[in-house]
């Protein structure tokens, strides 16, 4: 998603700039192209010389901006070479200086003659955060739609101060910037999505149970794609890698029963179901609520069978919802998919074969073929899980 793409990366002044290296660094180590500019207020926090040593490009500053050229003015350069401009940490004056149109500086002059949309990331005390005139301006500045948030989280900031202001994480700033550079459109907004997520665990007694080695990746892939086409997410999830996403109502449902009891409740205020989670299809018959010694273990583990969530709920759906299933198989993955979709009455389904050198469970990489109701059939090639989620959602609009 990132190789040979264009970044520019704009620096404020604040303490956040130190995590900004993190991000310069991971995009060109990923073969984005990046070239970053830096205020004045930033270089009292970070040096120039870090970032052109991490993005391999020199890193610009107001004295660049004011030295005669040859060819276009800097600013005009940059903001014509741009596919995507980051800011981070944005301050409460930069803030100020988008809101009103204002151009005072390199940065500023850059994004003013640029045409690409630009993510923001507010990092500042919590008190300057929640301050009228910056709540104003920020609610302002995202009235265009050029301009995208990545908003503040809270906890322990710089000044001892428990509250609003973090900077997003650097971890969370990339997947926005590579949703971004998928589509700056918001074309899911005003849908409500219901994904599932990771595995179902059915317990045999506390410490025993089934399972399968799904992680979640794909299902968070899918919600954090969708929140950040303008979606309402509920993730319902059974393991997840990592954190919970910002912006995401997410509910732990670990056993498949728990699972139909959430998505069941939460179904009729949606508008699509995507059924990534990998539900458990046999548990053990009988649970005991104690740890069974080994020498009470059964030789023979009586099974019994789990409901089948996705078939229960599409009978129930009603006819502007639309219900996506995922089939993971080995060899000959179509057909089985084919009439998994048509057996569970789903409008469409994603095969992955899971028996490949790359993809499949806990992969960071998946292939597919996206399979609907009217014949379509559209391959999905080796990708990151977070372009395939994008792309999934681009032939999901289709439906």
């Amino acid at each position: 998603m990132l190789n040979d793409r264009r970044v520019l990366v704009g620096v404020g002044g604040g303490i956040a700039a130190y995590k900004v290296a993190q991000i310069v660094s991971t995009l060109a180590k990923a073969g984005a192209q990046v070239r970053v500019v830096m205020t004045d207020a930033a270089q009292e926090f970070v040096t120039a010389l870090t970032f052109s040593t991490l993005s391999r490009q020199a890193a610009y500053d107001d004295r660049d901006f004011w030295q005669p050229t040859h060819g276009k003015p800097l600013h005009i350069e940059l903001g014509e070479w741009a596919e995507l401009i980051v800011i981070a940490p944005l301050t409460a004056n930069t803030l100020g200086k988008l809101a009103y149109g204002l151009a005072d500086n390199l940065l500023t002059n850059v994004v003013l003659a640029s045409k690409c949309p630009v993510l923001l990331a507010p990092a500042m005390n919590t008190d300057m955060w929640e301050q009228r005139s910056v709540q104003r301006n920020w609610n302002l500045v995202l009235q265009d739609n050029r301009y995208h948030a990545a908003n503040p989280g809270s906890g322990l900031l710089a000044c001892d101060r428990i509250g609003t202001g973090r900077m997003a994480e650097p971890e969370e700033l990339l997947v926005k910037i590579r949703s971004l550079l998928h589509t700056s459109e918001r074309d899911l907004a005003g849908k409500r999505l219901l994904i599932s997520a990771g595995a179902t665990q059915e317990f045999l007694d506390p410490v025993r149970f089934l399972g399968n080695p799904s992680t979640g990746k794909m299902g968070l892939a899918l919600a954090l794609a969708s929140r950040d086409r303008g979606a309402e997410v509920t993730l319902v999830y059974g393991t997840l890698p990592g954190p919970l996403p910002l912006g995401i109502q997410a509910i732990v449902a670990s056993t498949a029963e728990k699972m139909e009891r959430e998505l069941r409740s939460h179904l009729p205020n949606n508008d699509w179901l995507i059924m990534c989670a990998a539900v458990a299809d046999l548990k053990p018959a009988e649970y005991r609520d104690y740890k069974l010694p080994k020498a009470e273990l059964p030789s023979a583990l009586p099974l019994a069978l789990v409901p089948d969530i996705v078939a229960n709920l599409s009978k129930n759906k009603s006819d502007h919802q639309k219900i996506i299933g995922f089939a993971a198989q080995t060899g000959d993955f179509i057909l089985p998919a084919l009439e998994k979709m048509k057996r569970k009455g789903l409008d469409a389904i994603v095969a992955n074969p899971i028996d490949q050198a790359q993809g499949g469970f806990g992969s960071d990489v998946n292939q597919a073929v996206w399979c609907d109701r009217s014949g379509k059939q559209v391959p999905i090639p080796l990708c990151e899980k977070l372009e395939m989620a994008h792309r999934i959602l681009d032939l999901a609009i289709g439906l």
